[in-house]
């Protein structure tokens, strides 16, 4: 799906079709006031005080035929350039308008966009006349705080979305309609993968077994590659005294993330956000020597982070989350064959999950703002160059982001697109000269001599919880085989005649450690297939009279409508290569 903030020219048509949506309000509501009107990836929208009126969808309708009128009506668009005087002068009855001209400066030269009777506030550029912005939809509408702030009144915001033609925008809404249908909220609920309850708490999901069932192959095939690597899995305790975290420098530049304290006998103790400080005591632990490095301390770690409750968003975004991670302990002259080592792990996870649009980001400092960040102007310096130097050398591609660093190192963000268009992060590696000063972590050197290591953290799949909000998205809820909570449903056609047959083959592929399920209802066969497609179950076995007498299996496979028969060997044989491969069939 298209980011229309990332086109200089939708860009402009958006933005010039937010004020086209505020003219038409204007007309049907003239005691409206208007704060913002925005491009977004998805298009724009418009927070609108329209007093007690609440939009509906009706009203939609209504100000799209009021838009069409505009536009047909080929108003010129013009810009006015204005001193601050002048433009509290023309905005005087509008509080929100002036609330964003008096936090200019007095000097600046404001500008405005007049198209017939209606004038707005805008840095623009616009397009050149209304006529130019037919081809949009109003997409939906919804209340927002003024200013984002839940103390502040509830505006009335109306999303919208403006092409160059109808068949942009007709592909437009159609990719907007898949991604409705890929919402992993939508498809978690559906397939029975998590919940939430507000007796637990927002943002705070509960894996039911089918997700719970994913996330332990996940787990599984992630640890089982870490350990081939030469990692070491720990345990480590999601609580730790506040002191630990201002050892790390968390408490100084992360506490507005946590949880708060928790007041426990003579201890101050907080839920973590984060794993590093453990394993860094952990390394600490024992004496080591320059020929035990690189050392690979690698967890499945539940952590905490206190997310706004408005900001929590499914599994996308939660307060607990369980992170892929890992610390490697290196020396200098590892740092390099040890990032080319993660970024190899990388890619090769990536090839089993078919990710194949991908970017590495270089996450620098801001140099504007380094109270941000902890240490010194040396050790960032070495830090920001020795990644830099060691991505080039290794020949990857990288493209640069200041003000993305953690606050105590670099790192190298690996950006992907969703399913849905969206960009995020997946994995990430950093490189850290600042905790092993601040714990005073040593090894023994070929002098005899005690020096610091290098840090590495890095983190493959990113969170369990994120990545499996990706991977329902990109399955659109149809995993893999070697994924897929039921990886087989038999259905006998008829249970007087089929059932004992069908509960042969259900014992043998449970034998063969195959997630299984036998469907001994007494409903109607259709009924039964039907259900199995909704559940997404990636083989369907029909077993009647000639499966039965000739002891053989008829599958049909999710997203096809052909029935293939075959030998039991034949079925077992080719299910368990697509585990062994980890197929991936794009339905």
């Amino acid at each position: 799906m298209i980011n229309i903030k990332e086109h200089e020219n939708l860009s402009i048509l958006n933005h010039s079709c937010a004020h086209l949506l505020a003219h038409a309000v204007k007309h049907l509501y003239p005691n409206a006031k208007f704060w913002v009107g925005p491009v977004i990836e998805e298009g724009f929208y418009y927070d609108i005080d329209l007093g007690d009126q609440v939009i509906t969808d009706d009203d939609l309708e209504k100000i799209s035929k009021e838009m069409k009128k505009i536009v047909k009506s080929n108003k010129r668009i013009t810009r006015i350039e204005l001193s601050k005087q002048e433009a509290l002068d023309m905005f005087h009855d509008d509080p929100y308008k002036v609330d964003l001209i008096e936090n200019m400066g007095e000097d600046e030269v404001i500008s405005a966009y007049k198209q017939d009777d209606f004038i707005d506030l805008c840095r623009g550029p616009h397009v050149e006349s209304t006529k130019l912005l037919k081809n949009f939809k109003l997409l939906k509408h919804s209340g927002a705080y003024y200013k984002g702030d839940s103390n502040n009144k509830v505006l009335q915001r109306i999303y919208g979305v403006c092409f160059e033609t109808p068949e942009d925008l007709e592909k437009h809404l159609q990719d907007l309609e898949d991604a409705k249908a890929r919402d992993h909220r939508k498809l978690g609920k559906e397939l029975d993968l998590f919940m939430s309850h507000e007796l637990v708490g927002a943002g705070l999901q509960m894996w039911l077994p089918n997700g719970a069932t994913v996330r332990m192959e996940l787990e599984n095939y992630i640890r089982q590659k870490e350990i081939k690597l030469g990692y070491h899995h720990v345990y480590t305790p999601s609580l730790a005294s506040t002191g630990l975290y201002k050892v790390s420098g968390h408490w100084d530049h992360y506490k507005e993330d946590m949880f708060p304290v928790m007041k426990m006998d003579n201890e101050e103790l907080v839920l973590r956000p984060m794993n590093c400080p453990h394993h860094m005591l952990i390394f600490k632990n024992s004496l080591h020597s320059y020929r035990d490095l690189p050392i690979r301390i690698g967890e499945l770690a539940p952590d905490f982070r206190y997310e706004a409750s408005g900001a929590v968003c499914g599994l996308e975004r939660v307060r607990q989350m369980c992170q892929n991670d890992a610390h490697l302990f290196v020396r200098p002259d590892q740092i390099k064959e040890e990032i080319s080592n993660v970024v190899h792990l990388i890619l090769d996870v990536y090839k089993d999950f078919n990710i194949t649009e991908y970017k590495f980001r270089l996450s620098l400092r801001d140099e504007e703002n380094l109270e941000k960040y902890a240490g010194n102007n040396e050790i960032w310096d070495m830090a920001e160059n020795e990644m830099r130097r060691v991505l080039t050398e290794l020949g990857y591609d990288f493209y640069e982001a200041k003000g993305e660093a953690a606050f105590y190192g670099p790192k190298l963000d690996v950006q992907i697109k969703t399913a849905i268009g969206h960009d995020i992060t997946l994995s990430t590696c950093q490189l850290d000269f600042m905790l092993p000063e601040r714990f005073d972590l040593t090894y023994v050197d070929e002098h005899g001599a005690k020096v610091r290591p290098v840090v590495i953290h890095r983190a493959i799949l990113g969170t369990f919880d994120r990545f499996m909000a990706y991977l329902i998205e990109e399955y659109k809820g149809a995993f893999p085989v070697w994924l897929a909570p039921t990886q087989v449903n038999i259905i006998p056609v008829n249970l007087e005649y089929h059932e004992e047959y069908a509960k042969e083959i259900y014992e043998l592929l449970q034998n063969h450690d195959l997630r299984v399920k036998l469907d001994d209802r007494n409903e109607k066969l259709g009924y039964r297939m039907r259900e199995s497609v909704m559940n997404k179950i990636p083989f369907a076995l029909v077993l009647g009279d000639k499966e039965r007498d000739q002891g053989l299996i008829s599958y049909r496979r999710y997203g096809s409508n052909e029935t293939v028969t075959v030998s039991k060997e034949e079925f077992l044989t080719l299910i368990e290569e697509e585990i062994k491969n980890k197929v991936i069939y794009k339905v």
